[in-house]
């Protein structure tokens, strides 16, 4: 699902919710309550609920009672966590978190395989764009 405008930040009870929604489909506000496991109030589902519509990372049909589904993918909000992680802390540089990930992280044959294939992909990307 890509999206047109910037993902607004989420709170950790707004990205719980959205994994239920994953997980679930489409819920009404009992059914969430219920699908979260947790000792959590009714209202409080409802609130967190509305603020994801509210924010569009949700979308709420108009029938009663109304069904909440995810209106955004789980890979928006990583990427849109990703990039706010590298303007956060690397300043907009990769190669800092890069070499912070493989010196912290073992990685498989396939993952280094996969990041030469991704450093080859934007090296052709760097050119076409000199050009």
């Amino acid at each position: 699902m890509p999206r047109k405008s910037p993902l607004p930040r989420l709170a950790a009870g707004e990205l719980e919710m959205l994994q239920m929604l994953w997980r679930e489909g489409s819920v009404t506000i009992s059914e969430a309550q219920q699908a979260l496991g947790l000792p959590i109030g009714y209202t409080t589902v409802q609130t967190r609920l509305n603020r994801l519509v509210k924010k569009g990372a949700a979308a709420r049909t108009p029938e009663r009672p109304a069904k909440y589904s995810a209106a955004i993918s789980a890979a928006d909000v990583g990427q849109t966590d990703l990039d706010t992680l590298v303007e956060r802390v690397t300043a907009g540089r990769v190669t800092p978190l890069v070499a912070h990930l493989l010196e912290r992280h073992k990685l498989s044959a396939a993952e280094i395989k996969e990041l030469k294939a991704l450093v080859a992909a934007a090296e052709r990307k760097s050119r076409g764009r000199q050009s």
